[in-house]
């Protein structure tokens, strides 16, 4: 990943980190005590109606109700408000707890109502349903007013619903004389309870009206509806935690310094070193490179800062490496013309025509390693002037084999040419000359007497293949990297009978690179040599 993709990660990373965290831990604390507020205020308001329910349910009177809504507001720490549905207080836990009542709160307040749903199977007559209806409610008035008579007189009073709902009172031990359970069937009102009742039958929701006829029947013997309100008034409400804000807070700005750290180390650190290395490569330390790890922007700068100090390394090793040879080259031949003019002059050696055409040759060879030595400068710069027109490479190498027939013909050497067809390119005629002849020379000059040179054309695809061949001795593979080198020759000796400046083959490599070309060697010790000069065919002119 790249160091700019890495550092737009990071901070989005801690950006969102940030937001992502702020936002959960505000949404977990309030989701968590909405959740739990209303949780525990639907618990607290279920457990408060359910027990007061439960005591008009068994008691049939809110007489008692005090000591029950004091435990219920101890329980569940909630200020409860009782009173009936025409405002009568029955209780206030703030009273209760002798404490100044607070204003109740706005709420609309809970109703209770103690009256028992009735349990009518679905599958009866309606005659069968009026006729329990009115049973029950006969029961509950019975049941209400004897629960009420135990309640005023202290005893203990449990109740449980019978198969209809009605209650069905209990005591523990004997009941207070007072108190004997009257039975329903005297009940005076049964018959204008059944008048009531039996009017359901003609109405569409017939058991919504036993209901509601049942409730409307027993309203004077059962306890009133409740209003219940809880809390206070302007009761402020609970506020989120601090603390873990604060500390998540803390944990991303760490999380961001730390980040920061990391990254201004990981970009600090290799230009540091990159720094160093170019002052010192300044310096002329050469030798000079960086540590290299990764693939991002600062890794890619490291790279091309190596590339660039081998570069110069190797451009400073071939500077000497060309003074040195040039040197070497020009030492011996200037002696030795020294040598002999210094001899002329003294008068030790006569001046014979030998000695001068020596002394001439001697200085045409140094001439024309100058000259080498401009082309290949100018082929290098990309200076070098080519005149391009449309060359017929067949008649190229027909051109090649006569300049060299002589030299090949003194060597012994046969010289042929193998073209089946005609093939074009374009190209300047004269440096291709210079190339092919090159490499020519070359190769008669490796050939022994009775070998061949063979000069071949192919084409292969858009490519003009061109190759020189040779049966002569061949060429080391530890020495064919350093073929195309400057004054590079196989011969250690470097004597005059084994070659020229030693630049031919660098500037035949130049001249083939700058047609868009390429040119190979292949070599067998003792076989022979093949050089091959590939180059973009071009089309056949118009005659």
């Amino acid at each position: 990943m790249s160091f700019r993709l890495r550092a737009l990660a990071l901070l989005m990373l801690v950006a969102m980190a940030a937001t992502t965290a702020t936002a959960w831990l505000t949404w977990r604390q309030a989701t968590r005590q909405a959740a739990d507020s209303v949780t525990a205020g639907r618990q607290v308001v279920s457990r408060i109606t359910g027990e007061l329910y439960s005591y008009g349910f068994a008691h049939g009177t809110w007489e008692g109700i005090s000591p029950t809504v004091s435990r219920l507001a101890k329980d569940t720490g909630q200020r409860v408000w009782v009173a009936t549905e025409a405002d009568e207080l029955l209780a206030d836990s703030d009273a209760l707890t002798g404490r100044e009542p607070r204003a109740v709160s706005r709420q609309p307040p809970v109703l209770v109502d103690p009256r028992p749903t009735l349990r009518l199977p679905t599958d009866q007559v309606p005659l069968a349903s009026v006729k329990r209806t009115v049973t029950a409610i006969g029961e509950y008035r019975a049941a209400a007013a004897y629960a009420a008579c135990l309640t005023r007189a202290g005893a203990k009073v449990t109740a449980r619903p019978n198969s209809i709902g009605v209650p069905r009172i209990s005591t523990d031990g004997k009941a207070p004389a007072q108190c004997e359970q009257p039975a329903a069937a005297s009940d005076p009102k049964a018959s204008q309870d059944h008048a009531a009742v039996q009017k359901c039958e003609t109405e569409r929701r017939f058991t919504t009206c036993l209901q509601r006829t049942f409730d409307e029947r027993i309203g004077a013997a059962a306890p009133p509806r409740l209003q219940v309100r809880l809390g206070v008034r302007d009761e402020s409400p609970p506020t989120l935690a601090a603390a873990p804000t604060v500390a998540v807070a803390v944990g991303v700005a760490l999380a961001a310094i730390l980040g920061a750290l990391l990254l201004s180390r990981a970009v600090l650190r290799p230009i540091r070193a990159l720094t160093l290395a170019a002052r010192g490569l300044g310096d002329g330390e050469l030798g000079q490179r960086v540590p290299v790890s990764g693939r991002d922007e600062i890794a890619e700068l490291g790279r091309a800062f190596n590339r660039m100090a081998d570069s110069l390394q190797a451009g400073e090793e071939r500077q000497r490496r060309l003074t040195g040879d040039i040197a070497h080259e020009l030492r011996t031949p200037l002696a030795n013309l020294r040598g002999y003019l210094e001899a002329l002059q003294d008068g030790v050696v006569e001046p014979t025509p030998e000695l001068l055409a020596s002394l001439h040759e001697e200085a045409m060879l140094q001439q024309r390693i100058v000259d080498d030595l401009q082309d290949l400068a100018l082929a290098e710069a990309g200076a070098l002037t080519y005149h391009r027109a449309d060359v017929e490479l067949r008649d190229l190498l027909e051109t090649c084999r006569t300049a060299h027939r002589a030299q090949a013909e003194s060597a012994g050497v046969a010289l042929d040419v193998a073209a089946p067809r005609r093939t074009y390119t374009v190209a300047d005629a004269d440096r291709l000359r210079q190339v092919i002849g090159n490499l020519v020379g070359n190769a008669i000059r490796a050939t022994a007497p009775g070998g061949t040179v063979t000069l071949a054309l192919a084409s292969r695809d858009d490519l003009a293949v061109l190759q020189v061949r040779d049966t002569g001795t061949g060429i080391p593979a530890k020495d064919l990297p350093h073929l195309f080198d400057r004054f590079w020759r196989a011969d250690a000796a470097r004597g005059r009978a084994t070659g020229g400046s030693g630049l031919g083959l660098s500037i035949a490599r130049q001249i083939v690179r700058d047609h868009r070309g390429t040119i190979e060697v292949e070599s067998t010790v003792g076989v022979g040599t093949v050089f091959t000069v590939t180059l973009p065919a071009g089309p056949m002119p118009a005659d």
